[in-house]
């Protein structure tokens, strides 16, 4: 059985508070799904972690407009570190984040009267032709909002999910193949070098730079497929490097991944163990596993938060982290033992949209971060913490 790719799954981002960053996502870019809250270890990071065991605290968030979702990850055994640098377009890494909104305009307004200062161009068409705009979140990570007809529920937000990202490379054609055969995206939707001018008011902005905007044409297989849907990666190169040279947004030492930025994109996906073999076969093993038993047996399962599964890593040809979750559990109503056992299904079938319309319990408000379950969370996190300050001192 070949592997299957359903989509992205979510768009890794690293910030200060948990809660503050999860409610603001809530209520701008309508992540309001809150499919776990997860304080604990990340003890199988350490490659990318300075070496050492780390606590953290965890939200994994999605829109119901469907798309990928946010995890939003916190420190909580060290204070979460900036880059010693202002990150600017073509350093090397996820610079900036893809959500989909089927009015861009209604958005773009929405942002003005409400945040005019996060806004960071003006309201236009991309080099596709599509509508959009860039903005930032007041945690300093920079967004594009894209038009997207794609929707699997009507919510009020203007915004629905991750759509993509923008990564900063240094060898444009050896990261199209990279992001062509490892994830699928075999579309070239533009080619373009010049000065852009939607790009003048960003970090760098006022570049040369080479934009290459890849898609899919195969339709996403799996049973998330049809919430998370088709996604888009626009891989960007500076040109002129006598000027400046890019630099690597998280060197794994100073600026660890899981510090603030976007620390990965995370692709949904079945079969692990014929992905692990495709990935060797193409010079790119996995980084990181929490599960290297599970190729021989299904001993060990990762819980993540309620959730269970596998996870692995592998890097672009620039050290950009890419994530791949296959999921086993599903919880949709913990307390009655209800969620989607997803072990027996056919891995190329989507799930009915009935099922993952179910989600649609697990939205939160703001309550939720005042509430008694996450109280219990954070007295978990902190107790975690120092627990592991004490390990590692």
């Amino acid at each position: 059985m070949a592997f299957q790719i359903s989509g992205i799954q979510q768009l890794g981002v690293g910030v200060e508070d948990v809660y503050t960053a999860w409610n603001w996502y809530r209520e701008h870019f309508g992540q309001d799904v809150l499919l776990s809250d997860a304080p604990g270890e990340a003890s199988m990071m350490q490659p990318y972690t300075a070496h050492r065991p780390q606590t953290r605290h965890t939200i994994l968030a999605y829109n119901m407009q469907g798309g990928g979702g946010l995890e939003i990850w916190q420190y909580t055994s060290r204070k979460p570190t900036f880059a010693s640098f202002e990150i600017k377009l073509g350093d090397l890494g996820t610079t900036i984040g893809k959500l989909k909104s089927q009015n861009p305009a209604a958005a773009y307004l929405y942002f003005k009267s409400k945040k005019p200062e996060l806004l960071l161009s003006g309201f236009g068409k991309n080099l596709a032709g599509k509508d959009h705009f860039f903005m930032k979140d007041p945690f300093g990570n920079l967004f594009e909002i894209v038009e997207s007809d794609i929707t699997f529920r009507e919510t009020k937000s203007k915004v629905g999910g991750v759509y993509g990202a923008i990564v900063g490379v240094t060898d444009m054609e050896k990261s199209i193949a990279f992001y062509k055969d490892i994830l699928g995206y075999d579309t070239v939707l533009y080619d373009k070098t010049d000065n852009f001018e939607d790009f003048a008011k960003l970090p760098g902005g006022d570049d040369k730079f080479r934009r290459v905007l890849l898609g899919h044409s195969l339709k996403r297989k799996g049973p998330f497929s049809n919430f998370l849907n088709e996604s888009q990666i626009e891989l960007i190169q500076l040109i002129d490097t006598d000027k400046r040279q890019p630099r690597k947004i998280y060197d794994f030492e100073t600026h660890l991944w899981g510090d603030p930025g976007f620390i990965q994109i995370c692709y949904d996906i079945r079969n692990m163990k014929e992905l692990k073999e495709y990935c060797e076969s193409k010079g790119c093993p996995f980084t990181c596993d929490s599960n290297p038993e599970a190729y021989e047996s299904e001993a060990k399962i990762f819980d993540m938060g309620g959730a269970s599964g596998h996870f692995t890593y592998i890097e672009d040809p620039d050290g950009n982290l890419i994530e791949f979750v296959e999921t086993y559990y599903v919880p949709i109503v913990a307390k009655i033992g209800l969620g989607i056992n997803l072990q027996k299904r056919d891995p190329e079938r989507p799930m009915p949209d009935f099922i993952l319309a179910g989600l649609k319990v697990l939205r939160k408000d703001e309550g939720y971060i005042h509430s008694g379950t996450a109280k219990e969370k954070t007295r978990i996190s902190d107790e975690c913490a120092e627990a592991m300050k004490m390990r590692n001192n």
